[in-house]
């Protein structure tokens, strides 16, 4: 990859470029380069390096990982519509449609603004997978912009790296990972490291360069013996050997509890050879010469993952008694996996995602057909890294098919990667022919049979069973689905029991169409949404039936007063309970649930519990899907919050002085009270506080929260039943 201290220069990507593409026309990046440095003359970074340096790193990268002139000419461009006078009119003019296209799905990613980062994170990330759709390579420009980005990004101010780091380590490596490229995702990751956990990636650095001489003795000693075992049973390849990098080395410790010195896995060894049988060949002749792990071998041939990515792992107590990783595969398997679709696919179908390809990134197809119908920002942001961040596990299908998973997947996980009717009916899964339940951790190997019934549905508490992206949002839609349609049910109940009160057939009124005339006069699109309104308690049913007698009366002079004779009836005020209104229920007691710690601002709902009265959960808390549904009613937060509420907030912060000292100074200035505080430390260097606090609704627990994190020594903030 391009490096940021030497400006890199134009033959330098010539080079690269006419070594992998020997006799291939370079003009049109040359003529690119010419264009760029033209229209960005005059303009430094704030490095202080002339600006021109920024699109030739990102060229030298694309150029590196054996990308088209189009799209290495795009590199080169990518910038001059949106910081400088340069039209996308002026590029498709002058380099053609094909790399116009390309720049402009670059500039359309990063030009729009938003009210809120969150909304603006999301949107970005949205556009750039639309624009994927069309062509795969404005992501590889993009990726390749954000390493140059990395690399310099020295030169921010410290929350702007931070935010930076943290959204390349959220999406932009996971998508590099995703799609093959392996050396893009190492490099980003790395730099990410260096700025969200500055002292743990120094710790790190200082001890590798002071165990170099000893860690570089062994690995020149594991290379020379698998070069000796390949000579001794004529099996041509080449080895390498290298230390891990610095994230997989810290998340090793994380994942295993582990400090520096108890590090005994950090090196790596590759055994490039011909064909997959000398594979298999070097794997037998490598656990002939040194023990194997057990549990640590893993066959991506037999069962490539979903990026393509193919070789045969496996980890061995080696000659100085060290766990050694060893990674066996072909030349044509390496290219694939150091550079992923760009060396496989990419540039040979001229970055167009075709039917072929969505074959082997299925989860790319999922994200395109999904993307659309997430409207709510989180809510996308979290399916996303859902698709992004996972290992995968591979089972079988009763017919010998094999399906790939996410780490901690379920059979309900498996059953909609079938198809989302076997998730949506889904009664009981079979592994391995005995019947399990539906939140069974599924394993590398299982055989997988999902039992149907065409009666069972989805629940809420099927959210809490489910790994994947896919089976989420399908159980999502269909709760709101489902949600709405009891609404509707229940406002034409509500509407008319309460018509008969007062003489008003509801009924017949549907059915004559009046309500079509009563739903526009308040404002709804249609009588569905009206009934929801009523249903949800978003309306009276007396607003409505007045609405409606005016409809059926229209020359009624009373209609214009502010109470009609027909309705009179006085409701009563909604009974007030703890800070909550409750319509319809009168004399009942009322708490709060501790499983979800409910606050005002929260969406929340009651449910009548017996001889307790009603309990008050927040609308998302897991344990409302177990509920009997009719014993579940509308529930509404006062005007007025002014009582304390009890919720958690869960803190991770370096484990230094005055670190606790500074956020409780933080909790203070906010006139929070704390009622509990349990802290742990871990072997990294961090601590991890859980406060049980009092506020008075969600707008101040949410200001609270983003006060904490701003704390210097502050890593991550939660709100505590989150996660």
């Amino acid at each position: 990859m391009a490096s940021s201290d030497v400006m890199i220069r134009i033959q330098q990507i010539l080079d690269i470029f006419t070594k992998d593409n020997a006799g291939e026309d370079v003009s049109l990046i040359q003529k690119a380069y010419v264009f760029a440095a033209a229209y960005h003359e005059g303009q430094t970074r704030l490095s202080g390096e002339p600006y021109l340096s920024h699109p030739l790193a990102v060229a030298h990268t694309l150029a590196s990982m054996g990308f088209d002139a189009p799209t290495i000419a795009a590199g080169l461009l990518h910038d001059t519509v949106e910081d400088t006078k340069a039209t996308i009119e002026d590029i498709d003019a002058e380099f053609g449609e094909e790399v116009a296209d390309i720049v402009d799905g670059v500039t359309k990613i990063s030009t729009i603004t938003f009210e809120n980062k969150e909304e603006a994170q999301a949107e970005n990330i949205r556009k750039m997978i639309l624009a994927m759709s069309h062509d795969m390579r404005v992501l590889m420009v993009k990726l390749a912009d954000r390493l140059h980005n990395m690399s310099t990004l020295d030169f921010q101010k410290t929350h702007k790296q931070k935010r930076i780091a943290q959204e390349t380590m959220d999406i932009y490596a996971p998508l590099a990972n995703r799609l093959g490229l392996y050396i893009l995702k190492r490099d980003l990751e790395d730099l990410s490291f260096k700025y969200l956990q500055p002292d743990i990636f120094n710790q790190i650095e200082s001890w590798l360069e002071k165990h170099q001489v000893v860690e570089k003795h062994i690995i020149d000693k594991v290379v020379a013996l698998i070069r000796g075992l390949l000579d001794e049973n004529g099996v041509k390849g080449t080895v390498y050997g290298r230390i891990k990098h610095k994230y997989s080395i810290y998340k090793k410790m994380q994942s295993q509890s582990l400090t520096l010195d108890e590090m005994h896995d950090i090196m790596a060894f590759r055994v490039l050879v011909k064909d997959i049988r000398d594979c298999y060949a070097v794997l037998g002749l490598v656990h002939s010469q040194w023990k194997p792990v057990h549990g640590r071998f893993k066959d991506y041939i037999s069962m490539p993952k979903a990026n393509g990515y193919q070789s045969l792992h496996t980890t061995v107590i080696g000659p100085e008694a060290e766990r050694i990783e060893i990674q066996i595969r072909t030349e044509e398997m390496h290219r694939q996996a150091e550079h992923g679709v760009a060396a496989h696919w990419l540039y040979k179908e001229k970055g167009r995602v075709n039917s072929k390809d969505l074959e082997q990134f299925s989860w790319l197809r999922e994200i395109f057909e999904r993307q659309g119908g997430e409207t709510d920002s989180r809510e996308f942001m979290r399916s996303l890294k859902m698709d992004l961040f996972k290992d995968e596990v591979y089972v079988y299908t009763p017919a010998g098919d094999v399906k790939e998973l996410p780490e901690g997947a379920t059979p309900l996980d498996f059953a909609f990667q079938i198809h989302s009717k076997v998730g949506a009916h889904c009664a009981g899964a079979k592994i391995n022919d005995r019947l399990m339940p539906l939140n069974t951790e599924l394993k590398n190997g299982d055989l997988v049979e999902i039992i149907t019934d065409p009666n069972r549905n989805p629940n809420r508490d099927w959210l809490s069973m489910v790994k994947t992206a896919k089976a989420r949002s399908y159980i999502q839609r269909y709760l709101r689905t489902e949600e709405r349609t009891r609404a509707v049910r229940l406002g034409q109940e509500i509407l008319e029991k309460e018509g008969r009160k007062v003489n008003l057939n509801t009924a017949k009124a549907a059915k004559d169409g009046n309500f079509v005339l009563v739903a526009q006069d308040l404002k709804f699109d249609s009588v569905d949404d009206l009934m929801a309104a009523i249903g949800y308690g978003h309306i009276t049913s007396r607003k409505v039936l007045n609405r409606l007698y005016a409809v059926l009366h229209p020359n009624d002079e009373k209609v214009s007063h502010p109470q009609i004779p027909v309705i009179e009836k006085k409701e009563e005020a909604p009974k007030k309970r703890e800070g909550v209104s409750i319509s319809g229920i009168d004399g009942i007691l009322m708490r709060f649930a501790q499983c979800c710690n409910p606050v005002p601002g929260d969406p929340i709902v009651g449910y009548i519990s017996r001889g307790v009265g009603i309990t008050v959960h927040r609308r998302d808390c897991p344990n409302v899907g177990n509920m009997e549904i009719e014993r579940i009613i509308d529930v509404n937060w006062d005007d007025e919050e002014q009582k304390p509420y009890t919720t958690g907030m869960f803190v991770i912060s370096k484990n230094s002085p005055g670190a606790l000292a500074a956020i409780s100074q933080v909790i203070a200035s906010h006139q929070v009270n704390i009622g509990n505080l349990v802290m742990d430390s871990t072997v990294d260097g961090r601590a991890k506080l859980t406060f049980t606090i009092e506020v008075r609704n969600t707008t101040q627990l949410y200001k609270l929260i983003e006060d904490v994190r701003a704390v210097p020594c502050v890593l991550e903030v939660i709100r505590e039943s989150e996660g």
